[in-house]
């Protein structure tokens, strides 16, 4: 199969591929076209022959097709002798500085490539289930009224659960109540200064149980 290499070197002089922005069957096609031909006198060529090859491991699983790919192929049967004709114009001591100027462009595309996918990627959000226990202060205290005083509490990152009252001694109760908080927005510590902040009823509060979700 011959594959016109003039052509392909003027479309490879600004772009990374044969077909869009990634690897793909188009550049599979072609690589294998062109792997047993010279075309060190390409460097356009060269250096994408060299990135396609990175993916060797990879061809059979690239996306797309190949037809863009056959654009290049069946085309120019003197391909070989126009780059006999242009050995005598290749720079040879400038082909590392394109290497490599070329080298830390595709690993900046692949950077690029990685934090975009990094980016979208769903962060998990860090989530703990609290057993908070508030005290009142004496057998006398209204305890729906120093639910209602606590559930009253709002704040973006925390969701009241159920609650029950525990005998503690002579005719006490205290609150026991069920809390979800994600624990990027709530600190237990101001939560429960807020709580305590409520002095007609609480005497005290304390976290009896805390476990990550």
């Amino acid at each position: 199969m011959s594959v016109d290499l003039k052509k392909l070197e003027e479309h490879l002089a600004s772009r990374s591929y044969i077909e869009g922005v990634s690897p793909s069957q188009a550049d599979v096609h072609v690589f294998k076209a062109i792997s047993n031909l010279d075309h060190s006198a390409y460097p356009n060529v060269r250096r994408w022959h060299k990135h396609i090859d990175s993916y060797a491991a990879e061809h059979a699983s690239l996306s797309g097709s190949s037809k863009a790919g056959e654009a290049f192929c069946g085309l120019a049967g003197a391909a070989s002798g126009e780059a006999a004709e242009e050995d005598d114009d290749i720079d040879l001591f400038g082909d590392d500085e394109e290497e490599d100027a070329e080298a830390e462009r595709i690993k900046a595309e692949r950077v690029a490539e990685y934090n975009l996918k990094k980016a979208n990627k769903p962060k998990t959000i860090a989530k703990s289930v609290v057993t908070l226990e508030v005290k009142p202060w004496d057998d006398e205290t209204n305890m729906e009224e120093l639910e209602q005083a606590v559930r009253a509490i709002e704040q973006d990152g925390l969701v009241w659960g159920a609650s029950k009252l525990v005998p503690i001694g002579y005719g006490i109760r205290k609150l026991q109540l069920t809390l979800v908080v994600e624990d990027e927005k709530v600190s237990m510590d101001e939560l429960q200064e807020k709580i305590q902040e409520i002095e007609d009823y609480v005497q005290s509060t304390d976290i009896a149980a805390m476990q990550k979700l």
